[in-house]
């Protein structure tokens, strides 16, 4: 069965090798576990990735370019409408050759693809890997997938983050993960063995945009400090963001406890998380947060902004939820953790034990019996894996 994957995530080639943004491409490695031949219809640049992409590991995996287009800017938008054409040509050829399609979404290819799937195959599958609920300042074409999705044009599960309430029955909670089942007992075993840092350790892992909000975890930091409560934070990651948070450290006077790593190997990341006590992420929107599962993994006391899977993924006492612009209540949450040890130390047994169940072998296992399920197959039709998952390539956090 020949699987078409659609993403707008831009591809490399380079040196024989083709590349991705390392969290997705070892997610669409499982993908290629379930299928004997997987093409993925994306844009594709012809030289070396940023430090943040990874090897695929699989060799049943292929890719069809397609045009790269959109942005911001009125010009961006002006080249979107231009080749909007070419890349439908292009999706319809990649599609008119697939047994079964998988349409990732938000993005343009996944609002055009949703569109054109079902004219191709009966076989549909999507994964929306944003906010599935609206949200302050959202796009129109995000609300438009949203709703093309959730049609009866649209013949295939749809696999969102968090349960929302009345969607239709083909709108499915679910989940994703970035670790396998050796680094969730890496995490474990680093969480048994963790005390408490003096002063208590911050990570940050994820791109320095502004949407990320690490401005409000700096000006919560000098908050705290001010109460006579100083913190030490690593940053990791690379963005638009980076000079302004730099400057912004240096005028609250907190420039001396936070570190800026800007990007690292996945294994710094994890070396970190083995390293620090606390991990926030108060994005404007998140769907499911990758790095948070991370910390919770390795047992880390987490705090996430009350947006898309987040307030559930730290529910039950496994973590603290604050509005993602508020500075003053992230500030206050950071007391909490530093002042009730106890109380912090069961917060962390919890998230651990919780997202212990999210590996990427029970994401692809879980893969296999929605498709089995939702296209009425065999169970012999989609491959039983029973080898473990190979490690992460080496890749960078940016």
């Amino acid at each position: 069965m020949r699987l078409v994957i659609v993403s707008h995530v831009t591809h490399f080639r380079w040196q024989g090798q083709l590349h991705a943004y390392a969290p997705y491409a070892r997610e669409i490695d499982i993908w290629a576990d379930l299928f004997p031949e997987v093409t993925i219809a994306a844009p594709l640049r012809e030289e070396q990735p940023p430090a943040d992409n990874a090897p695929f590991t699989r060799t049943n995996i292929g890719i069809h370019p397609v045009r790269e287009a959109g942005g911001d800017g009125l010009a961006a938008k002006i080249g979107l409408a231009l080749t909007t054409p070419v890349m439908i040509y292009e999706l319809c050829r990649a599609m008119s050759r697939a047994d079964a399609i998988h349409v990732r979404c938000p993005g343009n290819l996944g609002l055009l693809a949703a569109l054109l799937a079902p004219l191709f195959s009966t076989r549909l599958i999507a994964k929306y890997a944003g906010q599935w609920g609206p949200y302050p300042g959202e796009a129109l074409t995000v609300r438009l997938q949203r709703a093309i999705l959730r049609s009866r044009w649209f013949k295939g599960p749809v696999t969102v983050y968090g349960e929302w309430p009345d969607q239709p029955p083909h709108v499915i909670p679910f989940f994703t993960s970035v670790l396998n089942d050796e680094q969730l007992e890496r995490g474990r075993k680093a969480a048994l063995r963790r005390r408490r840092g003096h002063p208590l350790r911050i990570v940050f892992s994820g791109r320095l945009s502004e949407a990320k909000n690490v401005d409000v975890l700096l000006r919560a930091m000098a908050r705290v400090a001010g109460e006579g409560v100083p913190m030490q934070a690593t940053i990791l990651g690379d963005g638009p963001m980076m000079g302004k948070l730099k400057d912004l450290a240096s005028s609250l006077g907190i420039a001396g406890q936070v570190d800026f790593r800007g990007g690292v190997s996945y294994e710094e990341v994890l070396e970190t998380l083995e390293r620090s006590d606390i991990l926030t992420l108060v994005s404007e929107t998140e769907g499911w947060p990758k790095a948070l599962a991370e910390g919770m993994s390795f047992g880390l006391a987490c705090i996430g902004s009350n947006r898309g899977w987040v307030p559930r993924m730290l529910a039950e006492g496994r973590g603290l939820v604050v509005e993602p612009g508020d500075a003053d209540e992230l500030a206050a949450a950071l007391m909490r953790i530093a002042t009730r040890p106890d109380e912090c130390a069961a917060m962390c047994a919890r998230a651990r034990e919780w997202v212990a169940g999210y590996s990427l072998e029970g994401l692809r296992d879980a893969l296999r019996g929605l498709m089995i399920r939702h296209w009425n197959l065999p169970d012999t039709a989609l491959p039983q894996i029973e080898r473990p998952l190979a490690p992460p390539a080496e890749a960078t956090r940016n």
